[in-house]
Parts: C-alpha cells; sequence; structure tokens
C-alpha cells in the first residue's frame, strides 16, 4: 500500500492532479488482504488461556506461532485452496519450530474462507468495508465443538447464527511496534453474563471476537474467546473453552 498510492498520485499528476483520498484506493475483496504463495508466512506472538484440573484452574500460555502457507490444493468441496501449517516455538523465539496443526484457506469469488478440524467459517466478505455483515459460521454443524467442549450454548442456531462485521477500514494499526496500513476490523458477537464470575452460584459465558487484517499481508491481530462457568451445585464449580490472542509479530 505505501508504494502503490504515491505511484498512482505520481502518475496522476503527470496528466493533471492527485484529488483522490487515500480510502479511495482501499481494496475491498478478500483476495487483497492475504498472501497466498508457497513460504509466505506470519509470526503471531501467541497467549492463550485453558482451563485445567477437570475446569477448576485456569493457565495462561504464551508462545510464537507461524502460519505459513505451505501448497496449492483442493478443498473438501474439490475448490482451489491453499494448505497452511502452523508451528510453535517459546515466546522468547529462541526454540525450534515444533508442528502444531494445519488448515486451508479458500478464496471464492467473493469470500475468504478458512477450514480447520472440519469446520468452515468465512472470515472475510466483500466488499470489505465498514458496515458489511455476513453469517460467518454459517457452515458449521450444531455443537461443532463437542469433541472437546460440551457447551451449553451451542445447539441449532448457535455458533452458525453468529454476525460478523467490518466495523472499520482502510485504518492504520501498530501491533507490537510496528505500522501497518489499509486495515480492516472484524467484529463478531460480545456477550457475556455473571462475567467476572461475582455470584458463584450462576452460570456464567463469555463471547467474544474481533480481528484485524491488513492489505497484502494477512489477520496481523485475533482475539477469540469462548468460555463457560458452570456452578456445579453438587461438587466443584468448573469452566470449559478457551482463550486466544494472537498479535503479529513479523512476516514475510
Amino acid at each position: 500500500m505505501k508504494s502503490t498510492f504515491p505511484f498512482l498520485c505520481g502518475l496522476a499528476l503527470v496528466i493533471g492532479a492527485c484529488k483522490a483520498k487515500k480510502d479511495d484506493f482501499v481494496p475491498e475483496t478478500p483476495s487483497a488482504y492475504v498472501q497466498l504463495s508457497p513460504g509466505k508466512s506470519i509470526t503471531y506472538l501467541l497467549d492463550s488461556t485453558v482451563f485445567v484440573q477437570s475446569g477448576r484452574v485456569q493457565e495462561h500460555h504464551r508462545y510464537q506461532e507461524r502460519h505459513t502457507v505451505d501448497a496449492a490444493v483442493t478443498d473438501g468441496l474439490g475448490r482451489p485452496s491453499w494448505r497452511i501449517f502452523r508451528s510453535l516455538r517459546d515466546s522468547a523465539g529462541t526454540g525450534a519450530w515444533t508442528p502444531a496443526g494445519t488448515y486451508l484457506m479458500t478464496l471464492t469469488a467473493g469470500t475468504l474462507e478458512l477450514i480447520e478440524d472440519n469446520m468452515r467459517s468465512i472470515r472475510l466478505s466483500t466488499p470489505v468495508k465498514t458496515g458489511t455483515t455476513w453469517k460467518g459460521n454459517r457452515y458449521l454443524a450444531t455443537e461443532p465443538y463437542a469433541l472437546l467442549y460440551n457447551f451449553s450454548n451451542d445447539d441449532a442456531p448457535g455458533f452458525a447464527d453468529w454476525d460478523f462485521s467490518i466495523t472499520a477500514s482502510g485504518e492504520t494499526a501498530t501491533i507490537n511496534g510496528r505500522s501497518y496500513e489499509a486495515v480492516a476490523t472484524l467484529n463478531g458477537p460480545d456477550e457475556s453474563l455473571n462475567e467476572p464470575i461475582t455470584i458463584p452460584s450462576s452460570f456464567g459465558y463469555r463471547t467474544y471476537l474481533s480481528e484485524q487484517w491488513a492489505v497484502g499481508v494477512g489477520m496481523i491481530y485475533q482475539n477469540y474467546i469462548l468460555w463457560e462457568y458452570q456452578p456445579n451445585p453438587n461438587g466443584t464449580p468448573y469452566r470449559i473453552g478457551f482463550g486466544v490472542e494472537r498479535s503479529i509479530l513479523d512476516h514475510n
């Protein structure tokens, strides 16, 4: 974005004037917000929240996480896609990378989809500009996290009914000391009950999703929180779910 805009203005000056505002040049297609070619990667600082010891203890962990584009493949629907490898190392960046999963990115005529563990979500939708709203989880099955968590609020329509919205676009964001231009902010649900837990005898939950995507880079920030608190009158209260925060450190 930094190189394209001055070039366009310079070309316009040759023929007369460069009057367009910067926002006029912000792309509105999801394909502009990713770099999908073999070897492209983004490294994040990853902060995760987990509940251990049968949900009685909350722990926080920090890592570096790298997402690397591996190769062009086809998804389960036979569509052209890209396979992304995920790997982890210590937060200081001194250890070796270890494999930590794989997912697919699929660009359609108007969307960017992510597919992981048979869960398919629409992360961006045309036009990528303030005010655009879509059902980002429309393809999720009922109880998509059932193998890991017994959530009480994931029956139909549940997660599939979540609204995703672009609440800002064409902005500049500074993350971990680096600035990124032409940034779009995606917000999902922001809901809570009895959070923080002030009534131990009552059910509680927190659901939150926010992401930022930069033109020519990819996702530069994510905060995804999904947990429930069960008072468990006949035993020890517990929580199930997770929290994940990713903030970009570097990319190529």
